[in-house]
């Protein structure tokens, strides 16, 4: 039997993705405990709020037994290889999800593990988000095809797989993003070749949120971009989530953001305390849609 690992939202098809939704969205009593006295290994070389609370407990309410261990306890390539913690874990655990500096990481574990692997973030994608965030996006805004979704900011690993997540959907897709910041032009063709109803990416915050029923943010410095503050505060200074922003965007839009927010940074206070913005339950969501991944990893259906 195939193992089946989440290291991006490419790992997933429009189809599994929209499995995974809906196992989201389904009473937790229909789920059965596919993971009934098995554990997880949560492995954090990052430190987290959200992540850590929502995986933990989606874990639990699906029978399983979350174990927490710091990245420093594990210590890749330092302490012991990858690869032997990864075969090591494996026979402990029936599915072990990782939060790392370097995707290269889970790419090792994923080649010698027997059981699933699951990326809690890396530096170039963070697909447990975008589940979360196109989750939120089905019930606020119903089905996606054709919808306008709107990044403003740095195009990250938030950014990256909330675009790939989109374009699985069939929407449209605009990125507002300084120069130096934004997708290539590799990039943005391979978004275009998932399914996106099109995609542009523009060096302004208004003009890529017009009509756009969604807009997404992010904060302007990422862990370990520290030593990039002054410059980024520069560059993006035109970039802030403001009123006039989400003015020019659809009259229903719903304001986004993955949190840590700095209000009055990438995000005015009025937008993200705003009647328009969705971020607490867009948090909540991270939960339920870490829930319905590890369902569908278990091959539960409904």
């Amino acid at each position: 039997m195939t193992v089946r690992h989440f290291l991006d939202i490419t790992d997933l098809s429009a189809r599994d993705l929209n499995s995974v939704l809906n196992l989201a969205q389904a009473d937790v009593a229909k789920l059965g405990r596919p993971l009934g006295d098995k554990g997880v290994a949560l492995i954090f070389e990052k430190p987290s709020n959200r992540t850590r609370h929502s995986m933990e407990m989606a874990v639990v309410q699906l029978g399983g037994h979350p174990i927490f261990t710091r990245g420093e306890e594990v210590g890749f390539d330092e302490r012991e290889t990858v690869e032997d913690v990864t075969r090591i874990m494996a026979g402990y655990h029936h599915v072990i999800a990782a939060r790392v500096f370097a995707h290269s990481v889970l790419q090792r574990m994923a080649k010698v593990s027997s059981v699933p692997i699951i990326n809690m973030l890396s530096e170039q994608s963070h697909p447990l988000q975008a589940l979360a965030d196109v989750l939120t996006m089905r019930q606020e805004l119903g089905a996606l095809a054709q919808k306008t979704v709107a990044w403003v900011g740095d195009y990250n690993n938030v950014a990256r797989s909330l675009v790939e997540a989109c374009a699985l959907e069939g929407m449209h897709i605009r990125l507002g993003c300084p120069k130096g910041y934004g997708a290539n032009e590799s990039e943005l063709n391979r978004i275009a070749s998932l399914g996106a109803a099109s995609v542009e990416q523009h060096s302004s915050a208004q003009i890529s949120a017009i009509g756009a029923h969604a807009v997404h943010t992010d904060v302007f410095v990422s862990m370990g971009q520290e030593a990039e503050t002054a410059k980024r505060m520069i560059d993006f200074a035109n970039f802030r989530v403001d009123a006039s922003v989400m003015a020019v965007a659809d009259k229903s839009a719903i304001f986004m953001h993955c949190l840590p927010a700095h209000r009055e940074v990438e995000v005015t206070a009025e937008v993200i305390d705003g009647a328009q913005s969705r971020v607490v339950s867009q948090a909540h969501n991270r939960m339920h849609a870490a829930r319905g991944l590890l369902a569908h990893l278990m091959g539960v259906s409904i």
